[in-house]
């Protein structure tokens, strides 16, 4: 995928030639395959060649990714997954990318503070409907 991000679209065979230490061409066209039917990436026709682009937007494919990741290795807890990374020998974070972390912490509490308030101020006859 770097590849395709980074190319804007590419054949199997550039994208084979763009890797550092590359599998086999065959594995190459087998893995953009799968990233189709999964529909990260999509194709034209180019004579008899296959011409692959990313099928969304860098950031949606690192959403998609990061909630596959914490879905599946976390249970769904972003708790666990910061943790996770916080507590790894190799995170060293700067004091300004802690900071950075304390703001957006803070911000999500406020957040749900607003969310809370605007939950209480709900009408409860439209709440009882809802229930029945």
């Amino acid at each position: 995928m770097d590849i395709l991000y980074r190319t804007g679209e590419a054949t199997a065979t550039d994208v084979h030639q763009a890797m550092e230490d590359p599998p086999s061409y065959s594995a190459v066209r087998a893995t953009l395959a799968v990233l189709e039917r999964k529909g990260h990436v999509r194709h034209r026709r180019d004579g008899i060649r296959y011409v692959y682009a990313p099928a969304m937007s860098p950031d949606r494919a690192r959403r998609s990714a990061l909630e596959h990741l914490v879905e599946t290795f976390f249970q769904g807890s972003a708790e666990g997954l910061v943790a996770t990374l916080l507590e790894a020998r190799h995170a060293r974070l700067s004091r300004g990318e802690l900071d950075r972390l304390g703001e957006l912490i803070e911000r999500a509490r406020r957040e749900e503070r607003g969310a809370r308030r605007d939950d209480s101020r709900a009408p409860r006859a439209a709440s009882r409907s809802s229930e029945r």
